[in-house]
């Protein structure tokens, strides 16, 4: 087989991956600017819009009568808004404003995955590869509609097995079948309808439902550069884990029991998978995967489903749906016990155990997202007597010292004493200086990880692109795959009332306060649309799970 291969990587792809992206947004329909929709029919070299695969696969339901139309459901997913995410674009602004001198590496890596078959048909026809200006997201440029449609269905699903779950397939090493063979997960499927309307054969390959799939866009390293702009990675393996979610799963539990689509594509039954031929010749398939792709990512959905007009997003009911079945997902990604070990010396010990229930480290995917254990002290009024954790409207951390000085950060904590003292589970990138960065060509490496762990994950063989970062690492006995333990010994003495309740969350965010307010310093024109998006949303902050302890 003849195959045109390319590297596709992504600077920051927002997709099914939890903590890779719900509920209501509160947020208005921003319609300041208008986006010429893309034509989602069209057919390029190797490629045919989401819409004609529509034409068969939308209007179906499975056995209890549920619809589960394919493209309906995608085109309501990060997968299906991934070039019209505004956050992907102020960063790529961001990246391009901060290392002119890299425009033509940031361009091709920032569009492989997050406008795929357009970057893919331009290195075929060697046509520039660009963002701006006159690039891709014109609706003036030839590879307009690729761009726009996002990850969509024919490149997903033209991806053969070669280098997939491997270093040359990461950071979206993947090759794309130049027979116009579509691979889906069903035995003897009907081939002549999609041959005789798209001249694609569809072809049965177990590949696609397997979890290296998604390791393409989800096992991601980057280049960077030292403080003079040059190069300093000159190797795939020393290039920085911008993310590592599937490296983090294969270091798990999960890796021999669960893949990534049983958690992110909900599964269900008795699904004829097309409308046509409408004689009656298809059979129900049970195990169909849902292509609603659910994650995390509720800022991110609420933004597109709020400004749809701005953004150029299909008009699709289905964002509601995405960010409810978000919302189902994330509330079984974590949980809380509670221990009270009493009184001693006026310091009130609680034990706080959190457990992560995701196959990969929470948060995972891009280092702008970050959990925190929000802990209150109440006394019988209600009155509160010792708060770690508070956040403000704006996204802010009380106490946090990154969100008070972006060059610094808060380290982990095994036990907490102090109201400044707040427990964040993240990712914190440092450059060549060991100098902390939010600058994704800068990071060379991590100062911190501290997220949380899935079970089975042993931080003690973990490879350097997984690796636990500072104070978790040696210093915490009890930070290890599955959960941290977090004891919070509060000094009562001052104290004129009795504690008498805890109340414990824990608190997600995709884009953190110093990472956001980085971005919003270069003063692009896509940073200062996003901000004007993002300081209207209401999802700055998502609860995961919460715990109460009568004392």
């Amino acid at each position: 087989m003849n195959k045109f291969s390319i590297i596709l990587s992504s600077s920051l792809i927002f997709t099914t991956i939890f903590f890779t992206a719900c509920g209501g947004g509160g947020s208005s329909e921003n319609t300041t600017t208008t986006i010429v929709s893309e034509d989602r029919a069209f057919t390029s070299t190797h490629f045919s819009g989401s819409q004609n695969c529509a034409l068969c696969h939308n209007g179906i339901v499975d056995g209890n009568g549920a619809d589960v139309s394919i493209e309906s459901d995608w085109a309501a997913t990060m997968m299906g808004n991934s070039s019209k995410d505004p956050l992907w674009k102020a960063k790529v602004a961001s990246e391009l404003k901060r290392n002119p001198d890299l425009n033509t590496t940031i361009n091709d890596k920032c569009t492989k995955c997050h406008a795929p078959m357009a970057n893919y048909e331009a290195h075929y026809l060697s046509d520039e590869i660009k963002v701006f200006e006159n690039g891709f997201l014109n609706s003036s440029n030839a590879h307009y509609n690729e761009a726009m449609n996002g990850v969509s269905c024919a490149l997903c699903h033209q991806i053969d097995a070669t280098n997939l779950g491997t270093l040359d397939g990461f950071s979206g090493g993947y090759s794309i079948n130049s027979n116009r063979e579509i691979y889906g997960q069903f035995i003897n499927p009907l081939v002549t309808p999609m041959q005789n309307s798209l001249n694609y054969t569809p072809v049965q390959s177990s590949h696609i439902s397997e979890s290296k799939m998604c390791a393409t866009c989800h096992n991601l390293k980057t280049p960077f550069v030292d403080s003079n702009g040059d190069l300093v990675s000159t190797t795939a393996e020393s290039e920085f884990p911008e993310q590592m979610p599937y490296s983090e799963w294969e270091h798990s539990d999960f890796s021999t029991t669960t893949i990534c689509q049983e958690c992110h594509m909900e599964k269900t039954d008795g699904v004829i998978i097309s409308t046509r031929p409408d004689n009656g010749t298809l059979s129900p398939r049970n195990n169909f995967s849902r292509h609603n792709f659910v994650g995390g990512n509720k800022l991110m959905l609420d933004i597109l489903n709020n400004n749809k007009t701005a953004l150029g997003v299909v008009e699709s009911a289905n964002f509601t749906k995405t960010l409810t079945k978000t919302d189902e997902l994330i509330q079984n990604a974590a949980s809380i016990t509670l221990t009270d070990n009493g009184i001693t010396n006026n310091i009130l010990s609680i034990d706080v155990n959190v457990s992560a229930n995701t196959g990969h480290k929470l948060p995972t995917s891009f280092p702008s997202r970050r959990a925190f254990i929000h802990f209150t002290l109440y006394d019988v009024n209600d009155s509160v007597l010792f708060e770690s954790g508070k956040v403000d409207a704006n996204g802010s951390i009380f106490g946090a010292n990154g969100d008070m000085d972006k060059t610094t950060y808060e380290p982990h904590y095994d036990v907490i004493n102090s109201e400044d003292q707040v427990q964040i589970y993240e990712a914190i990138m440092q450059n060549s200086d060991n100098e902390v960065t939010y600058t994704l060509l800068r990071a060379a490496s991590y100062v911190k990880d501290n997220r949380l762990l899935p079970r089975g994950f042993d931080k003690t063989t973990a490879t350097s692109d997984i690796a636990v970062v500072g104070a978790a690492n040696g210093g915490d006995a009890n930070f290890i795959g599955g959960g941290d333990i977090v004891t919070y010994d509060i000094n009562t003495s001052s104290f004129s009332t009795t504690p008498t309740r805890v109340e414990v969350e824990l608190r997600y965010q995709t884009l953190s306060y110093p990472f956001a307010q980085d971005l919003f310093e270069d003063n692009t024109t896509q940073s200062n649309s996003f901000k004007t998006m993002f300081d209207a949303s209401q999802l700055k902050t998502t609860i995961l799970t919460t715990k109460s302890l009568d004392l």
